[in-house]
């Protein structure tokens, strides 16, 4: 994998960039529609790649390997095949589930022991298999194995879980290195950066990951329980030492407004599984603001989703007309609002790199910020 700094603003840290990888170009800033179990929900594949244009989806080793478990990938020849998403993929490690599934695991410094929310059967992940397991699934850029400290940690659990992530760093860049990949194209492994809201934890972590020199970094453990302005600070503190000639992601970062304001402090990568969970549930993201689709007010307005969005389903179907599917708890949408979600989300990143690029940024953000943040 290679990245190319193409444009940085003057007046902030917002970066435009290219990353290459063997299954394609991935133009940054860029937003990449979560799909956990092979599949982003409710979407098909010709929308996600004409109506969405997304340019790289994710995809969860830890669910994956539940469903549908690793032979099946392998016969098929890994997510790519199995999916049919041919362009870029990216995978999670599982230490999100560390964070999120505290009451069906057991962590140890050897690895971290899960029960199935399926079955309830045993899985014991550690940084090696997790490496071996997303070289099975085969997506391009692949996570170090972590654990996502909760926001609200107390310094002396988050700075034992920073280290702890960073022994797990050291065996999973040895796996790494020990093994190759097996489909036939190159894999990147991404290391993340830890240390819950404590800025010398925080700077700590990020001079550990820079000095792995990887093909990428990762910004994780945040938008977890932390005040919104703490994450900033954060963010600006990580970016600050992170090597400028890498890319820099983001996980799990957010709505509209975190996006416009971590682009402005120079991170390239994003993803969220808010366009489609919040979508399902009737909240559009749209150029002028949030709307919930199951208020009344829009019980009787005809017209478009919105009148230029990003999505055909915006002038294809009207407000009213949605509302009453969310009423009648018809499927289709659900179909509707994730299309138009995460249509906007790729537009907005889309957006932002176009006025990097222009020069005009710094201008064009703090006016969509507002924007975006209304609740119409």
């Amino acid at each position: 994998m290679k990245f190319q700094l193409q444009h940085t603003d003057t007046d902030s840290q917002a970066r435009a960039g290219l990353i290459l990888t063997d299954h394609g170009p991935i133009e940054t800033p860029i937003f990449m529609p979560v799909g956990t179990v092979g599949s982003v929900k409710a979407v098909q594949l010709n929308d996600l790649f004409d109506d969405v244009k997304a340019q790289i989806i994710l995809g969860n080793t830890y669910h994956l390997l539940l469903r549908p478990g690793l032979p099946i990938l392998e016969q098929a020849g890994g997510l790519h095949k199995f999916n049919g998403f041919s362009r870029p993929m990216l995978t999670d490690s599982g230490g999100f589930q560390v964070f999120s599934l505290t009451d069906i695991r057991k962590m140890k410094e050897e690895g971290v022991e899960f029960h199935s929310h399926i079955d309830g059967r045993k899985l014991f992940f550690t940084p090696e298999n997790v490496m071996d397991t997303q070289r099975s699934i085969g997506a391009d850029i692949i996570m170090a194995f972590d654990e996502c400290t909760p926001g609200t940690a107390d310094y002396q659990y988050a700075k034992e879980s920073m280290e702890r992530t960073h022994r797990w760093l050291d065996r999973c860049v040895k796996r790494f290195q020990e093994t190759e990949p097996k489909y036939g194209y190159e894999q990147s492994l991404f290391p993340i950066v830890q240390g819950c809201v404590y800025p010398d934890l925080r700077r700590q972590s990020a001079e550990y990951i820079a000095s792995k020199e990887a093909d990428g970094n990762a910004i994780g453990g945040l938008a977890v329980g932390e005040p919104v302005e703490v994450m900033y600070e954060m963010i600006e503190l990580c970016n600050e030492i992170l090597p400028k000639d890498k890319p820099r992601y983001l996980m799990g970062v957010g709505t509209p407004a975190n996006i416009l304001e971590s682009i402005a402090r120079g991170v390239d990568m994003f993803d969220c599984v808010m366009p489609t969970r919040n979508g399902r549930n009737g909240m559009l993201f749209t150029k002028q603001g949030i709307i919930n689709m199951r208020n009344k007010k829009w019980e009787a307005d005809f017209s478009p989703i919105e009148e230029d969005g990003a999505s055909y389903v915006d002038t294809l179907y009207s407000k009213a007309y949605l509302r009453h599917l969310f009423h009648a708890q018809e499927l289709l949408a659900m179909q509707i609002a994730s299309l138009h979600n995460l249509a906007f989300y790729l537009w907005l990143v889309g957006e932002a790199r176009r006025h990097i690029i222009a020069g005009d940024f710094s201008r064009w953000q703090p006016v969509m910020l507002e924007n975006v943040s209304r609740r119409l």
